[in-house]
């Protein structure tokens, strides 16, 4: 099945807005199974709320579809992310057996496909195939947004 990419980032970029309206850094996920189109697995960014560096977009959706999915390997799936992984997440990637990777927005202090490192040429034992730029412009206004937001009530220049 061929999926539509912005459809998928748009349920992602939902996912993103739930964590800016929770005080979270708003990058969203959601693990869709190729076959069937089905979302197995969604998460937003809960770091501040879990109180946790684990609580990523990514691995929240990545733990979600491997429980509903019944197993670790994650297969026959794609995962649809508002901003590029990090390196943990890249390795959430490549350890679930993920086979396509979308990603809307580049992140270039931590981003680990493409911008400051790429993981997946690494030699590591899987390669997910990768799309970057899937509605950046939107995943990057709202990530702009966020930290505008929160860089103005460290000022104490908003209510």
């Amino acid at each position: 099945m061929k999926f539509d990419d912005e459809f998928y980032m748009k349920k992602a970029l939902l996912l993103a807005q739930t964590a800016f309206d929770e005080g979270e850094t708003p990058v969203g996920a959601v693990v869709v199974k190729k076959s069937t189109g089905e979302i197995v697995g969604q998460g937003y960014n809960r770091r501040e709320g879990a109180k946790s560096p684990l609580a990523h977009a990514e691995i929240i959706a990545l733990d979600e579809a491997s429980r509903n999915l019944g197993g670790w390997r994650v297969l026959d799936c794609e995962l649809f992310v508002t901003l590029e992984p990090c390196p943990m997440c890249a390795g959430a990637i490549i350890n679930s057996r993920i086979d396509r990777l979308v990603w809307g927005a580049d992140d270039p202090k931590a981003g680990s496909v493409i911008s400051v490192q790429k993981m997946f040429e690494m030699g590591y034992n899987h390669k997910p195939e990768i799309c970057a730029g899937v509605l950046a412009e939107e995943c990057s206004e709202l990530l702009s947004r966020f930290f505008k937001e929160l860089r103005r009530k460290k000022q104490g220049l908003v209510l």
